[in-house]
């Protein structure tokens, strides 16, 4: 398993980050969400009161800040110029912010060089939204995960409640659809299925019975790589 690939895309909500990081534990595997490197970027972008409208400024901030991933006990958190910054990722203005943000061409030109590099060293379950089309399109393993807007928005707001915000949750399913909308047609590394990769409808379904089904699939294609 060392050396495995796994590229987890799919829409806001699906369950990515919670199914690839339950995977990686699971196969011994680096994770890497970079939904939340590009929330990182976002966060810094408001604290300098860039406007997420602002492309050439955004530009300079991403190639300017020092993006890190630290795996630790409770999971891999962000670092951007030596400041642990995963506590804000999930602000509800990151969450409105982000999908201006990640759409700039040069600011995900930039984290996807990072994201490349962290795929070469292989051993690695990745999420996002581009992974196996962009970032890993030769990946050993590809899965898509797939909710209703319904039940993606649910899990939404109990993420969000969790975290100790206020929030409206006819809010939360409009601001859901526009990022599916602003992810999808995003004119560079828009958000697509691999035609390679296996479709995961979460809708209904406990978190074990999906990271049953992606480690299932991790397993077959090491048993095919050993004929």
């Amino acid at each position: 398993m060392k050396g495995l690939r796994v590229a987890i895309d799919g829409p806001a909500g699906a369950g990515k980050s919670t199914i690839a990081r339950r995977v990686a534990e699971a196969l011994g595997l680096l994770y890497v969400d970079t939904g939340a490197m590009y929330r990182g970027i976002t966060w810094v972008a408001l604290q300098k009161g860039i406007d997420p409208a602002d492309a050439a400024a955004l530009a300079n901030l991403a190639r300017a800040v020092h993006v890190e991933l630290r795996p630790e006990k409770d999971g891999v958190r962000v670092w951007i110029d030596g400041q642990d910054i995963t506590p804000f990722l999930r602000d509800p203005g990151v969450s409105r912010a982000v999908p201006a943000v990640s759409g700039v061409p040069a600011v995900r030109m930039r984290m996807m060089e990072l994201q490349k590099d962290l795929a070469r060293r292989g051993g690695v379950v990745m999420d996002g939204r581009d992974i196996g089309t962009a970032i890993m399109p030769d990946a050993e393993v590809k899965v898509f995960l797939t909710a209703s807007l319904e039940e993606r928005a649910k899990r939404r707001v109990k993420e969000l409640r969790g975290y100790g915000h206020r929030i409206d949750p006819d809010q939360v399913g409009r601001e859901l659809a526009e990022r599916d909308r602003a992810d999808a047609a995003r004119e560079f590394s828009p958000l697509v299925k691999a035609p390679d990769a296996r479709v995961i409808d979460t809708t209904g379904r406990d978190v074990e019975s999906v990271v049953e089904e992606v480690l299932t699939l991790c397993r077959t294609r090491l048993l095919k790589g050993e004929e």
